[in-house]
C-alpha cells in the first residue's frame, strides 16, 4: 500500500483557524507550537483507503504517525479520522459518529481534571464500538450513549479493541496505556501516555504550564 500521504507538520493557519473556540478554546494554555498536525491514510469499513487528520502533541507525533502507518499497511479498519472540530469539539457527537480523534482541550468526563486529550497525549479509536463506561453517583454511564450494546466485552463483534487486537498491540509497543485496563472506569477506545511517562519527559514542563480551565 502507498504510504506517501503520511505527514507531520506544524499546525497550518487554515487548520488552526478551524480549531479556534472549538478544540483550541479561548482559555487553552497549550501553546500552538507544542502541537502537530498529522495527515494519515486509513482503511475504512468499506475496505477502501481514506485520508484522515489528527492534532497531537509534538512529543508523540512520530509515534502516532508510525502507529497509523502500521495499522494502514495491515489493513486495520478505522471508519473515520476527522478533527473533532468538525463536531464543534463535542465529544459525544464525535464518538456517536464513530470518529477517531486526538487533541481536544477539555476535562475528563464528570471530572475537574484535564483530559490527556487536552495535552494532545491521547488518541481515541473506533469510538462507537469501544465506549467509555463509568459509574457516576451510583449510575452507570456509557459514552457515547448509543454504544450500550458494545459494553459487553465478553462477546465478539467487529472492531472491538482488546488485548488481542492489533491496534492495542501497536499503541502498547509505543508506550501508550489503554483505558480498557483501568480499574476505576473502562475506556475501551482510549490510548494515552502515562503520568510516569509525562514526568520523565519534557512533557512535564508542558503539563505544569497548563492550568485547569475555569
Amino acid at each position: 500500500m502507498n504510504t506517501q500521504p503520511f505527514t507531520i507538520s506544524p499546525i497550518p493557519d487554515e487548520i488552526f483557524a478551524k480549531m479556534q473556540g472549538k478544540s483550541y478554546k479561548d482559555n487553552c494554555t497549550v501553546p500552538r507550537e507544542d502541537l502537530r498536525y498529522l495527515k494519515v491514510l486509513h482503511v475504512g469499513f468499506d475496505g477502501e483507503p481514506h485520508e484522515g487528520e489528527l492534532v497531537v502533541s509534538r512529543l508523540i507525533a512520530d509515534d502516532v504517525l508510525d502507529i497509523f502507518k502500521q495499522l494502514y499497511e495491515a489493513g486495520y479498519e478505522i471508519e473515520k479520522i476527522r478533527l473533532i472540530d468538525e463536531y464543534d469539539a463535542d465529544d459525544e457527537k464525535s464518538m456517536s459518529d464513530n470518529n477517531s480523534s486526538a487533541f481536544n482541550f477539555r476535562y475528563i468526563s464528570y471530572s475537574t481534571k484535564l483530559s490527556k486529550h487536552a495535552l494532545g497525549l491521547a488518541v481515541d479509536i473506533n469510538t462507537l464500538y469501544n465506549p467509555y463506561v463509568k459509574n457516576v453517583d451510583g449510575r452507570r454511564n456509557v459514552e457515547p450513549a448509543n454504544a450500550e450494546k458494545y459494553t459487553d466485552r465478553s462477546i465478539e463483534f467487529p472492531h472491538k479493541i482488546d488485548h488481542d487486537d492489533l491496534c492495542y498491540k501497536m499503541f502498547a509497543e509505543h508506550g501508550f496505556e489503554w483505558g480498557g485496563d483501568w480499574e476505576h472506569a473502562k475506556d475501551y477506545q482510549h490510548f494515552e501516555m502515562s503520568d510516569e511517562w509525562i514526568e520523565k519527559s519534557s512533557c512535564r514542563k508542558m503539563q505544569h504550564n497548563t492550568k485547569v480551565c475555569t
